[in-house]
């Protein structure tokens, strides 16, 4: 059986099971805050994270692994596997996968780089997934050929905890920042083909979930599903809150909670509250 190391960035969703995983390497983001560097996971919090949002001169920002980290870290695991597999946040919202192609170029392991489209915990979940699929004896390009397909079958929406810090960080332009602040209106954001739009608009919160809740209920009618992941920024008792009204109508699926961390908080706020699934998966 081939040997895969399986690489992911500090956007992915790691509990203490995966972060001790002997063939699993996260790869930090870098969080710049008033001219200082800060390593994702290693020496910033997401607590310490937004409670120095509050008091920023600048705009906070995020800078991707640089090209010579991921060619270091791909150096050290030729040693031991037969070839890597790097599991990403979307292209579309950072530079990460580029730098990882760039790297790979470098060394003379093996590497697929994979475009998840996406962030956090259903990043995490195509990872579980390969690993499952690599268990099971499938070759490196069937293993990225089944991650793929599963990949383009999730959905997600999002409802961002500060329409400023969105708008700050460059991910949402001025006119829908200006109408959702001033309007007092809830914009759900969708994840279509790996990039942010405003997929609906409410005027509260709760009109907010209710829409989103109904797109689920879509969903699970069209294909049942078993695993429906529900993100956070900051306040997990907010997504247990959801968890337990969503548990109450869809008895047969299992819901968890995950947090965004903190590169995803520099760009979406502490109350930020969202919700995926993967249509794919069996």
């Amino acid at each position: 059986m081939v040997k895969i190391a399986w690489v992911t960035d500090s956007t992915a969703f790691l509990n203490n099971e995966l972060r001790n995983h002997p063939d699993l390497y996260q790869i930090p983001m870098t969080i710049i805050m008033d001219g200082r560097e800060y390593t994702d996971g290693i020496d910033l919090s997401p607590e310490e994270l937004y409670a120095r949002l509050k008091t920023l001169d600048t705009p906070a920002k995020t800078s991707q692994p640089s090209i010579g980290a991921f060619r270091d870290l791909y150096e050290n695991l030729q040693k031991d596997y037969d070839c890597v597999i790097a599991v990403l946040v979307s292209a579309k919202l950072s530079g990460t996968v580029s730098s990882s192609e760039q790297a790979a170029q470098l060394v003379d392991i093996p590497v697929y780089s994979l475009d998840s489209k996406i962030l956090s915990y259903p990043l995490t979940r195509l990872i579980l997934k390969g690993m499952e699929l690599a268990e099971a004896g499938l070759d490196s390009k069937d293993i990225i050929s089944e991650l793929e397909m599963l990949r383009d079958t999730g959905e997600t929406y999002v409802l961002i905890g500060s329409l400023e810090q969105l708008h700050r960080s460059g991910r949402m332009s001025g006119v829908q920042f200006f109408l959702g602040s001033m309007l007092n209106v809830k914009p759900i954001i969708s994840v279509q083909d790996g990039e942010l739009s405003v997929r609906e608009k409410a005027r509260s919160e709760r009109k907010a979930k209710d829409k989103i809740v109904k797109l689920l209920r879509s969903a699970h009618e069209r294909n049942p599903l078993k695993e429906v992941f529900i993100l956070y920024g900051l306040h997990p008792g907010e997504a247990e809150i959801w968890k337990k009204e969503l548990q109450e109508e869809f008895a047969g699926i299992e819901f968890g909670c995950y947090s965004l961390g903190a590169t995803i908080g520099v760009h979406a706020g502490e109350h930020t509250l969202g919700i995926s699934w993967l249509n794919g998966l069996e």
